[in-house]
C-alpha cells in the first residue's frame, strides 16, 4: 500500500513529528511504500538546521534527514509556511536577500501542488498534528 504523510506540528512543542517518523519506519518495515512526506504549517520547523535540541532530546531534523537518505523518501516543505517562519533554502535566502539559509539539504521547498499530488498517488494520506 502507498502512503503519504503530512506533518503540521512543530518539533519540541508537538508530538506529531516524532510520532510520524515512528509511523513511517513501521510502514516500511511492513513492506509499504511512502510516496512523500509533506511538512506544513509549523511542521516546516522539522527541516530547520538552526534548531539545536538539548543532548538528552531526540534531534528530529536529523532523524528525518537520515530516514530520507536511508529510504529514498522525499521530504517536502511547504514554501508559504516556510517563508513565514524563516525556514529558507539557498535559493529563497538569495531571492529575499537574507544572510543565510536554514533548511536541511534533505528537505525540498515546494508548493501545495506536491501535497495534492501525494494524495492522488497514495492509497492513504495520514496527517500528524493540528
Amino acid at each position: 500500500m502507498k502512503f503519504s504523510i503530512v506533518i503540521q506540528g512543530a518539533p519540541y512543542s508537538s508530538q506529531a513529528p516524532l510520532t510520524a517518523i515512528y509511523f513511517a519506519r513501521a510502514l516500511l518495515e511492513q513492506g509499504h511504500e511512502i510516496v512523500r512526506v509533506f511538512f506544513y504549517q509549523d511542521g516546516v520547523h522539522c527541516g530547520n538546521t538552526a534548531i539545536a535540541p538539548p543532548q538528552d532530546e531526540p534531534d528530529i531534523r536529523k532523524m528525518w534527514s537520515e530516514f530520507a537518505g536511508e529510504n529514498d523518501v522525499e521530504l517536502i516543505v511547504c514554501i508559504a509556511s516556510a517563508l513565514r517562519r524563516g525556514v529558507l533554502d539557498n535559493a529563497e535566502a538569495d531571492r529575499y536577500e537574507k544572510s543565510s539559509a536554514s533548511l536541511d539539504s534533505a528537505f525540498t521547498i515546494s508548493g501545495l501542488g506536491q501535497l495534492i499530488d501525494a494524495g492522488l498517488n497514495s492509497d492513504r494520506l495520514v496527517t500528524f498534528g493540528a
